[in-house]
């Protein structure tokens, strides 16, 4: 069930008169409702379950109350009934029989106290009546027309407790039969010979309904027991997928989507399994999440390596073609300077000026002050040089210009 659906159903529930009678059901819808994986609509359940409590607390407060008042004025009448049945007087028998009528119409008029009063006043109201009836001398025909008229009403009773074995719903079979007993409480006895066996038929009744009632949570149980062991499997098997990926081993693009068609199978069958065991359900929905967060994380992960590897190496590839591109420029920027200047390398050319130039400097040393024809030889030389260092400068302004 989607959490849509949950909350329709909440608002649903929260309209219906009976605020008390729905906390079984608000119990399993907010167990559903924090089960799905979804993190949608939180704050909108949030408030219906505050609006729950607050119907619920004013429902208790007033019940309280009301409660409250209802055993002040069962004790009244209890009080009543212990001062007839403890009057001796004969005179007054008829007297009391119609009060005690009376008071048995006012018992019913009034509603339920607190749980923890229920039995100690039924069993006090039982108690005087019954002593009432058996040991005060009333008229007999009037005694047996009331118990008549009470073994019609257990009857029905009894009929209706029988009835309720063939209603599907246990937990509604079981709510129903509690409020027979209720019933039962609130009627006076029947004639003495017919109450055992009168309350042997409604007991033997309400006995096939208790049991039906254990069994089947006998069974919510078993199944929940086994859908937490199913759980634990699966939580179980998502760690087994994952070890060899954390222990080391090395792991591919397609052995990822492999164990992710794996991981989204184990998946599909978590939302098959019903709910574990209530005090296990949060915990073993948080450990099987934690191992999926986990598997996709490491996944997440990995790929997000795998594409930094792969825009490392296509940095790697535009650099190098960067450079292959810039080596081919400059050689074609060589090849069309050589050809700009007839096929005369203007590099090569400096550098063997720069040399010759040095040679004959060296050489200037050599033959001066030596003779006159040194001297004549050293003329030659200077000029030679300064032509030279003409030249040479000359070619480097054309470097110059091609840079």
């Amino acid at each position: 069930m989607a959490r849509e659906e949950i909350i329709a159903e909440l608002k649903q529930l929260l309209e219906t008169e009976d605020i008390m009678a729905i906390k079984d059901q608000v119990d399993h819808l907010k167990t559903r409702f924090y089960t799905e994986e979804s993190e949608e609509l939180e704050e909108e359940f949030k408030e219906l379950l505050a609006q729950y409590k607050a119907k619920r607390a004013e429902v208790a407060e007033t019940q309280a109350k009301e409660q409250a008042e209802n055993l002040r004025r069962k004790q009244a009448i209890l009080d009543q009934m212990k001062t007839m049945v403890e009057d001796g007087n004969a005179d007054g028998v008829m007297a009391n029989l119609q009060k005690m009528r009376e008071l048995q119409a006012e018992w019913k008029t009034i509603g339920a106290v607190a749980p923890e009063k229920t039995q100690e006043i039924r069993k006090a109201y039982q108690q005087y009546q019954e002593q009432f009836y058996d040991l005060v001398k009333i008229n007999i025909e009037l005694r047996d027309l009331d118990f008549k008229k009470n073994l019609e009403l257990k009857t029905l009773l009894c009929e209706a407790a029988e009835k309720l074995q063939n209603n599907e719903n246990i937990v509604e079979a079981s709510r129903m039969l509690q409020q027979l007993h209720d019933e039962w409480a609130e009627i006076g006895p029947v004639a003495r010979e017919l109450r055992e066996q009168l309350w042997e038929r409604f007991k033997a009744a309400s006995t096939v309904i208790n049991k039906k009632h254990q069994a089947f949570f006998e069974e919510l149980h078993r199944k929940e027991q086994e859908n937490l062991e199913r759980k634990q499997a699966i939580i179980d098997q998502l760690k087994a997928l994952l070890e060899p990926i954390i222990n080391g081993e090395p792991m591919t693009a397609k052995r990822w989507e492999e164990l992710t068609e794996q991981v989204q199978a184990l998946q599909a069958e978590w939302r098959t399994i019903g709910f574990a065991p209530k005090k296990h359900n949060q915990s073993i929905y948080e450990a099987y999440r934690a191992e999926c967060d986990r598997f996709f994380q490491t996944k997440a992960e990995f790929f997000r390596e795998l594409r930094e590897q792969r825009k490392l190496r296509e940095q790697r590839h535009k650099e190098y073609l960067e450079r292959q591109k810039a080596r081919e420029e400059r050689a074609k920027a060589r090849a069309e300077r050589l050809q700009a200047n007839g096929g005369v390398d203007l590099r090569k050319l400096r550098d063997r000026l720069i040399q010759e130039i040095k040679t004959a400097e060296n050489n200037i040393l050599f033959f001066t002050g030596k003779s006159k024809t040194a001297n004549k030889i050293v003329d030659d030389m200077q000029k030679k040089i300064a032509e030279l260092k003409a030249r040479l400068q000359e070619i480097e302004q054309k470097l110059n210009e091609e840079d």
